[in-house]
């Protein structure tokens, strides 16, 4: 059966390039659907979706909104009337692929639109924009950005291969819709991990061992985005149980570091979902700082045992004072998990950089930061405390079998 491809775009301005790529996709034999979201005049080709249809959906009044139309004015009725047109589409196996195109501005709108769009469905955003700080646009999602290179303005012999190639890749998408995101056959699950640099050699023990046992294991570098995807998963009903074994973001989101999340949610949505969890604070001696100066020890942190990650990323061991801070962080985060959550403490060190005779070790801060989770830890919560550092074998082993026995019982 053909796979049906969404065009998002301003049709007003990019009509001639939109059905540029219509051609293309019933070329290869599939079919498009071409949503415009244009404000500035008609649609220059024929659509299946207005810009009316759209802000109408979200909520708006599509007479008065385009009267005298203003972006900021227009915009969050386009963004929330595409989310649920092409959600809901999504849903119903009406599409299965999108395809925007757009500068700045139509990047920020469609990028919005694909941000609310479930993992696994083929995303491709066309954009000038893609060749910067595509953070804004991508955030957690798997958002593919293609450099248009040109801009997106009439078609040339340069454009005409973009649009080809980008036609192409979203009918490529489309035609693996089929394998949606699930556990393999005979999989008992799918957990989800957290990891650090300073913990991979356990976190590679920990996805081992959980494939021995019958689970599938999602990885995620814990460095802000990583956390937040993770929990989204876990909201899609992705991933069924969580190892979250590094919580570095935690510690850079109290002192504003490179791997923070910059999210109030996480560390709290398995517990919302009453999913089994078990939680190591790894790697949350430390913060990570982006340096301006590569080798160069910040004037703040002079004082600080330290380590250069690498030329560019700083890790400064925190102080006592300054990991009571994230100790108090982790248990205010971790209130919401009421059942099926058992948090282990790895008294030798809780990464590789703290454990005895490492660059970070300093058992001074150890004591606080273990002292304070302690006294602060929910009293929901199942606190076990092992003589062992993050990374060895038989703490690995018992964090396993312990959220093994969560799924399970």
């Amino acid at each position: 059966m053909p796979k049906t491809i969404a065009v998002l775009a301003t049709m007003d301005t990019k009509g001639a390039e939109a059905d540029f790529v219509r051609q293309e996709i019933e070329a290869l034999g599939d079919e498009a659907l071409l949503v415009n979201i244009g404000v500035v005049g008609p649609a220059a080709v024929p659509v299946h979706i207005d810009t009316g249809t759209v802000i109408r959906t979200g909520g708006g009044d599509p007479d008065a909104l385009l009267a005298s139309p203003t972006r900021e004015g227009v915009g969050p009725y386009l963004v929330r009337g595409a989310q649920k047109i092409l959600l809901d589409l999504v849903l119903e196996n009406k599409i299965h692929a999108l395809l925007a195109m757009g500068g700045t501005q139509g990047t920020s709108t469609c990028s919005q639109v694909m941000q609310a769009l479930p993992y696994g469905f083929g995303k491709i955003m066309l954009s000038t924009a893609a060749s910067g700080d595509t953070e804004p646009f991508v955030d957690i999602k798997d958002i593919a950005m293609m450099f248009s290179v040109s801009d997106i303005l009439g078609l040339n012999p340069f454009s005409r291969k973009i649009l080809a190639n980008a036609a192409g890749a979203a009918v490529g998408m489309a035609r693996k819709s089929e394998r949606i995101i699930a556990a393999e056959a005979g999989s008992k699950g799918t957990i989800g991990m957290t990891n650090l640099g300073v913990l991979t050699h356990g976190a590679m023990h920990a996805i081992d061992l959980f494939h021995e046992a019958g689970y599938e294991v999602i990885t995620f570098h814990a460095i802000g985005a990583g956390g937040r995807a993770m929990e989204q998963m876990m909201r899609e009903g992705i991933i069924t149980a969580v190892f979250d074994y590094g919580l570095g973001e935690i510690a850079d989101d109290v002192y504003d570091g490179l791997r923070a999340s910059h999210d109030p949610e996480r560390l709290t949505v398995a517990g919302k979902l009453g999913l089994p969890q078990v939680i190591c604070p790894g790697g949350a001696e430390h913060i990570g700082l982006l340096l301006h100066t590569p080798n160069e020890a910040p004037e703040a942190y002079k004082n600080h045992a330290y380590v250069f990650h690498s030329p560019v990323v700083f890790a400064p061991r925190l102080g006592p004072d300054e990991i009571r801070k994230v100790a108090t962080d982790i248990t205010r985060r971790l209130a919401h998990s009421k059942q099926k959550t058992v948090f282990m403490l790895p008294l030798q060190g809780v990464s590789r950089y703290s454990i005895p005779g490492g660059p970070l070790a300093n058992k001074e801060s150890d004591a606080v930061f273990f002292d304070t989770l302690r006294s602060a830890m929910p009293a929901s919560i199942e606190l076990r405390e092992l003589d062992y550092g993050a990374e060895d074998p038989a703490f690995i082993e018992e964090a396993v079998r312990t959220l093994i026995r969560l799924i399970e019982q």
